[in-house]
């Protein structure tokens, strides 16, 4: 099935391998060059883990297999690459409002479902949830993936170490909180970024506003600020709420949203298959 094909696109599966654990060998042996849009090789050191507009360099004409990142951590390494390169960033926390199609099309229709279930319940109407572990309509849960034994969850954990990756930088430390929301399009990050210079609000929207794949969406005043209906069926990142925090001396907060199935999945593979 792969003979003849100059690229291969291999999707996740949620819970279990993706089929390129199966097939991927397979195909780069009948000549094709791979791009894994599922998790399993993302940190094999061995394969290039690529978000174009950040580290485009990383693929090279000897690279066969080629990693895209988990949905959660493009959106933030668009924002956080031009930031690092003007200030060197040390350390970031970043919480997650993380929507419901990242879990897959079941636990869309399961949000819809619940609703109209979670305005009886409000009168003491118990509803039973099928695919979450716990009711997701009018609710939100700190749990994205199975829990560690230190107590992150692999989604959490894959911030940490896909950030490291990409950026190239295994000295940035970073900690993560995902959290389910019952949103059907599009993450939210708030993002809390340490540099090693000082930069200001100013220096860091202009920029991000000169980033690749980024908008920047920060007018407070006029009540403008990223959110996911807006982020959502579009292929840039919002940027907003930019700020300094008032608690360090380096510090500068974000917030910034984006469509998960877009550019957190297919466009950034394909994007990766244009570049190729």
């Amino acid at each position: 099935a792969f003979e003849g094909a100059d690229v291969v696109f291999f999707a996740g599966k949620e819970g279990g391998k993706g089929a390129s654990v199966q097939w991927g060998k397979k195909a780069v042996d009948q000549g094709a060059v791979c791009v894994d849009n599922g998790g399993d090789f993302r940190l094999d050191p061995a394969v290039p883990l690529v978000v174009p507009e950040v580290n485009l360099d990383a693929v090279t004409p000897d690279k066969r297999f080629i990693a895209s990142h988990n949905c959660s951590t493009i959106q933030m390494v668009l924002a956080l690459h031009p930031i690092h390169q003007a200030a060197r960033i040390r350390r970031v926390v970043v919480s997650t409002y993380q929507s419901v199609s990242g879990w897959g099309v079941q636990a869309q229709q399961e949000l819809l479902d619940q609703i109209p279930h979670a305005v009886k319940s409000l009168d003491g109407i118990p509803f039973e949830p099928t695919v979450f572990a716990h009711p997701i309509a009018f609710n939100l849960f700190p749990h994205i993936d199975k829990f560690l034994e230190d107590g992150y969850t692999k989604e959490e954990m894959k911030m940490v170490l896909e950030t490291q990756k990409i950026m190239g930088d295994s000295s940035i430390k970073v900690t993560a909180t995902c959290v389910r929301v019952p949103v059907v399009y599009g993450h939210s990050e708030s993002v809390n970024i340490t540099t090693a210079k000082k930069i200001g609000p100013e220096q860091v929207r202009q920029a991000l506003s000169q980033a690749p794949g980024v908008k920047v969406v920060d007018d407070p005043a006029a009540k403008r600020y990223p959110m996911p209906l807006e982020a959502a069926h579009q292929d840039l990142t919002l940027v907003g709420r930019i700020r300094e925090d008032i608690s360090q001396e380096r510090g500068i907060d974000l917030w910034l949203a984006a469509d998960n199935i877009r550019k957190g999945a297919a466009t950034n593979a394909v994007q990766i298959a244009e570049i190729l």
